[in-house]
């Protein structure tokens, strides 16, 4: 059996492609056809294919959701069909199903001391779009590290990336715009590697110097943070253990079913960790809270 991929599938990020083939491998081994579909971030979307999901009586879902839902009734009605939903990244606590998560706050905390305890004084954040549950837990967590350290959060060093916070583009455009608006701004803790690609790129075209000018913190662990000049400081995201543990949450709630018993809820904690590259500087000094 092959696993189905989308045409649109070059625009897949490496996290998700990584999450993916944690879905896949696993899958393919329990004889399943994984049948993988993109919203682009759209709910409407993510909404019609949920509705062509349950017309092709699937037996379960895995599903991140798309940066523009705000509405659940599609999953609702999945449950309601009795068919099992396992949520991995971007969740919503709200749906009575199992996660697969990161603590997105936590990694975000880590993130932005590190900047702290590098010395950075001034920090800005470049964060998702409003309504993504990991992206509202990474800006918490920035903010939370900043008032613990007794330092103010200032809302106009907080950029947030309207087109997708995978946008190379809007980490270029976003980085010219602080260069504009805060010339003592030292460190920048960035949502995702992409977007920290972006910003790098154009502070390299504008002869911003870092670390020594501005240090940047990123979030994922792609490849190419690694091979880009000067190398990026990130957060490592686990993708394909996440994508593997969900399928195998996934899988034991279709045996479940299979078997008439009830479903048993979980929420998947994995751990994550900072990864101390070149854009950032050597610690000074570690903080314990």
């Amino acid at each position: 059996m092959q696993d189905h991929w989308p045409d649109n599938s070059r625009n897949c990020t490496p996290f998700f492609f990584q999450c993916y083939q944690g879905h896949c491998c696993p899958g393919r081994k329990k004889g399943y056809l994984v049948i993988i579909l993109q919203s682009n971030e759209s709910y409407e979307l993510e909404k019609k294919q949920i509705q062509l999901l349950l017309r092709q009586r699937v037996d379960g879902i895995l599903i991140s959701l798309a940066n523009g839902t705000a509405d659940y009734n599609h999953l609702t009605d999945v449950l309601a069909q009795d068919k099992p939903l396992v949520m991995f990244d971007k969740i919503a606590k709200l749906v009575k199903c199992s996660k697969v998560i990161i603590d997105d706050r936590k990694a975000a905390y880590v993130a932005t001391q590190h900047l702290i305890d590098t010395g950075c004084k001034r920090i800005a954040h470049f964060r998702g779009a409003l309504l993504p549950q990991n992206s509202i837990d990474r800006f918490l967590g920035y903010k939370k590290a900043l008032l613990d350290n007794n330092m103010p959060y200032d809302p106009s060093l907080v950029y947030i990336c309207q087109c997708g916070d995978q946008s190379f583009e809007e980490g270029k455009m976003n980085a010219r715009q602080l260069l504009k608006d805060h010339k003592d701004v030292d460190g920048i803790f960035i949502n995702t590697d992409m977007v920290a690609i972006g910003a790098i790129t154009e502070f390299n075209e504008q002869g911003v110097k870092i670390p020594e000018d501005i240090s940047i913190v990123g979030f994922s662990n792609w490849f190419m943070s690694s091979v880009i000049s000067p190398s990026l400081t990130t957060i490592d995201q686990p993708g394909y253990e996440m994508g593997k543990a969900a399928f195998k949450q996934l899988y034991k709630e279709m045996q479940q079913v299979k078997n008439k018993e009830p479903i048993v809820y979980k929420d998947i904690v994995l751990k994550t960790e900072l990864v101390k590259r070149q854009s950032s500087k050597e610690v000074l000094h570690k903080t314990i809270h």
